[in-house]
């Protein structure tokens, strides 16, 4: 057969099987029943050391001008911390104020380790200037608003699984190794280290999570802790923190399942900014559009317009408009208006999806500007973000996590 010919069969195929799918975009088809996991990681973890690292630089930029340019990654490793990125302020900090605020975000999370202390750990200092060509692209001027930072795609999601409208395994996964931060910092459980990790598998009946079947629990802990120890206070925790009856069997329960985990945190693997995206948003769950958040202002659409979105399916799912909705944006490096936007609601709608993406548009202004401007984002808020998730959170009086609020219900029903 010609290529031609086998081209022709192929497309001829595709058109016979057009609309006949059972997995295509938009489809309200879905298994009831099944099993999903989702992790998280602590504040301990490498990844999130550098994370919290580049936030709280962020955060120290925008209390000096809350007009500040910042893009900043951290790499962390056995007693170094290497900071680089680009940025513009009105007020110059220099490189020994950036070195202090990585230092203070070490010992916040507890690192005292031979192989990673606040206090001994090499501190180098690659921030400079923002690149003119950038600053050109995005900046305002006499005849064109804020263009967006970069191109991208972004997306948000809520759903009715759990108080928060969050996914249920994440939920659960960050609320684990919360507790255990917690109780660590409180030296209520001073087995503990800094760096762990969670995962938490449900069922899924119907479509809603009903019990564990299993969890895994992973933490740096002292030389001198045992694993049946470890293993009761984890099993403790789990069962605290999980609804009653959903508590997994003992054979489930994986706690430290490759055994002692003394060397942790930066000192067992190294640590970027950036790497726990999925973490930091749905747990898998909802599709991500492949930007990090951590180490960049409000102006930089990766994070700014992924807030927005989680801010309109939540307020979407709280309204009572869906049970489950996932919502995406893109833009243009240098252009102010969004060049799409997509919501679906998953068959679980009572409004018809075409509707409430107008109505969306008629109620935020959804330029960049206008989201920093609607959510309050150029303030120092974003250490808090960098651990734990940046969605689910209890929204703060000082104006952080803005985007968890539920204040646009009323004029999204009016839109509609």
């Amino acid at each position: 057969m010609s290529l031609y010919a086998c081209r022709r069969l192929v497309h001829l195929l595709m058109r016979c099987t057009e609309g006949n799918s059972k997995f295509t975009k938009g489809s309200s088809v879905a298994r009831s029943s099944y099993l999903f996991t989702s992790e998280s990681v602590s504040e301990g973890h490498p990844d999130k050391v550098a994370d919290q690292i580049s936030d709280a630089i962020v955060d120290t930029y925008l209390a000096a001008d809350p007009e500040s340019r910042i893009a900043v990654e951290t790499m962390v490793t056995t007693n170094q911390i290497v900071l680089a990125g680009e940025v513009r302020c009105a007020k110059p900090i220099d490189k020994a104020e950036l070195e202090a605020v990585a230092r203070a975000v070490v010992k916040k999370i507890g690192y005292e380790q031979e192989g990673f202390h606040h206090a001994h750990a090499k501190v180098d200092c690659h921030v400079h200037g923002q690149s003119a060509d950038i600053a050109m692209g995005v900046d305002a001027g006499d005849n064109k608003d804020e263009g967006a930072g970069d191109q991208g795609i972004m997306f948000g999601y809520a759903t009715t699984e759990t108080p928060d409208l969050m996914p249920a395994p994440l939920y659960y996964s960050h609320l684990i190794l919360k507790k255990m931060a917690d109780d660590r910092h409180a030296g209520v459980a001073k087995l503990l280290e800094p760096d762990a990790k969670s995962q938490v598998t449900l069922a899924y009946e119907n479509g809603k999570p009903v019990r564990a079947t299993s969890v895994v629990v992973s933490t740096q802990h002292g030389a001198t802790a045992s694993q049946k120890d470890l293993r009761d206070y984890v099993r403790t925790v789990v069962s605290d923190i999980l609804p009653k009856g959903w508590m997994p069997t003992e054979d489930e329960l994986y706690v430290n399942p490759t055994g002692q985990f003394i060397i942790g945190g930066p000192d067992g693997d190294a640590g970027l900014t950036g790497r726990k995206i999925i973490v930091d948003t749905y747990g898998g769950a909802s599709p991500h559009g492949g930007g990090a958040f951590s180490g960049k202002d409000p102006t930089k659409v990766d994070r700014s317009a992924a807030y927005v979105c989680r801010y309109m399916a939540k307020n979407i799912v709280a309204a009572g408009m869906a049970e489950q909705c996932t919502i995406q944006i893109s833009y243009a490096i240098g252009v102010a208006k969004p060049l799409s936007l997509y919501v679906n609601t998953h068959g679980t709608g009572t409004t018809d999806e075409a509707k409430l993406e107008q109505a969306l548009s008629r109620v935020i202004n959804l330029t960049p500007r206008g989201i920093r401007t609607h959510l309050g984002l150029n303030k120092p808020i974003y250490l808090r973000t960098a651990a734990y998730g940046h969605f689910g959170r209890t929204p703060d009086v000082d104006g952080g996590f803005s985007w968890e609020k539920t204040n646009l219900i009323e004029a999204l029903k009016a839109a509609l």
